[in-house]
């Protein structure tokens, strides 16, 4: 297989250093695909959310209104971010996984 299956740690501390691991693989480099593979994640969990709150009412005089149909929105985007933070589902892992395959490749 590749580094990944040599050591699943840089999936989570890009900057550790395997041996074999590919030249154009820069520790710089991986943090950067870390971080757009957790922020795909979030994304995806985000609109995974949002239905679930689509049928809350919630009333005056504390709720309801056009700001609080506004503010969920960020709401639900901090919830997904916040579940990526502690661990998420495995998504970004896997994305990150394959942007590391492809970069191989292209090598």
């Amino acid at each position: 297989m590749g580094p990944l299956a040599a050591s699943p740690d840089l999936l989570r501390d890009p900057a550790s250093a395997l041996p074999g691991q590919p030249k154009n693989l820069e520790g710089q480099n991986l943090q950067a695909m870390r971080r757009t593979a957790e922020a795909f994640e979030a994304s995806f969990l985000s609109q995974m959310m949002k239905p679930m709150f689509e049928g809350l009412s919630t009333e005056a005089p504390f709720g309801g209104g056009a700001g609080e149909a506004a503010w969920r929105g960020f709401l639900v985007d901090a919830m997904a971010q916040q579940t990526v933070k502690s661990g998420g589902v495995g998504l970004a892992d896997s994305v990150l996984a394959q942007m590391i395959k492809m970069q191989e490749q292209g090598a």
